[in-house]
């Protein structure tokens, strides 16, 4: 398949918008001002797109305006071979953000950020607070028990030797091509699901997104550890806005024993949601009826 074929994930066809972070297919829906606008970040990686929030933004856009994008990399945006870092994805998320308080006047938005993501949306937020309003964050990275990462400013977990292995003509894509297989898909949405049953639009999009030209770029990094930042729980602790989380209870994304850097500050909110790390697949009433409460 070429990059022409790529379905749309959601409803509504992305518009591109050219940033600092490079092209960038934004998905835009809704309208309302009661709530701000809210904006809606996938997870990373290797067969990631907006069609892993796409219950949230069928539901959310009819009565609030809500966007979506493609992070660099990955769906219908950019994906050049450059290094894909924290601060790439950091600098996209501003640039989405910029564009659409100057498409709505709104002067805040509210935002989603589902696994990774949780990372860039935390340094978006800690760099420019006045423009984030509050913070969604569904199975977030940096919360497991293993060591707090307090590293030094902007520094990220990248293996240089791996890095470096996966540049060679060729070993990267075969790599890529391997860890894309329908089936090998499969049972990683099988592991984030916590069970046999996957939701089955989602597992084609991701098939489909990983045969377009550059795909395995950006996944690249995130096999090497180059987009999970080394600050990170520096970052969340540095949080003032409120924060709301919601904890997988099966699968692979279990462990947040090291929420005690944070679960006690009055602008931190832990919830384990029943199910896999994206619940909202499973069931959506259940989940946003959670999270109406804490937009409001």
């Amino acid at each position: 398949m070429t990059l022409a074929t790529l379905p749309s994930a959601l409803s509504v066809d992305p518009r591109m918008i050219e940033t600092s972070a490079g092209p960038l297919a934004v998905f835009a829906a809704g309208q309302g001002r009661d709530l701000p606008p809210l904006v809606l970040l996938h997870s990373v990686n290797a067969a990631a797109s907006v069609a892993e929030v796409a219950p949230l933004f069928e539901h959310w856009r009819s009565d609030r305006v809500v966007v979506a994008f493609d992070l660099p990399g990955y769906g219908h945006s950019d994906r050049s071979d450059r290094p894909y870092t924290p601060r790439l994805m950091t600098d996209a998320v501003h640039a989405v953000i910029g564009q659409v308080r100057r498409d709505t006047g709104a002067a805040a938005v509210d935002v989603l950020a589902v696994s990774l993501s949780a990372e860039f949306a935390a340094r978006a937020a800690l760099e420019r607070p006045e423009r984030i309003r509050r913070l969604a964050l569904v199975s977030p990275t940096g919360f497991s028990r293993r060591k707090r990462r307090h590293g030094p400013p902007g520094t990220t977990l990248l293996v240089p030797w791996l890095y470096r292995l996966l540049r060679r003509p060729g070993w990267g894509e075969a790599v890529f091509r391997q860890l894309t297989r329908p089936g090998v898909i499969r049972y990683f949405l099988k592991r984030t699901f916590g069970r046999p049953q996957i939701d089955e639009a989602l597992w084609r999009q991701a098939v489909i997104t990983t045969r377009q030209p550059g795909a395995h770029h950006a996944p690249l990094c995130f096999v090497s550890a180059g987009l999970f930042s080394a600050d990170v729980n520096t970052l969340y602790e540095s949080l003032a806005q409120p924060v709301w989380v919601s904890m997988a209870t099966r699968g692979d994304f279990t462990d947040y024993q090291g929420r005690t850097t944070v679960d006690q500050r009055s602008n931190w909110r832990f919830e384990a949601v029943q199910g896999g790390a994206l619940p909202y697949f499973e069931d959506l009433p259940a989940f946003v009826q959670r999270l109406d409460a804490f937009w409001r």
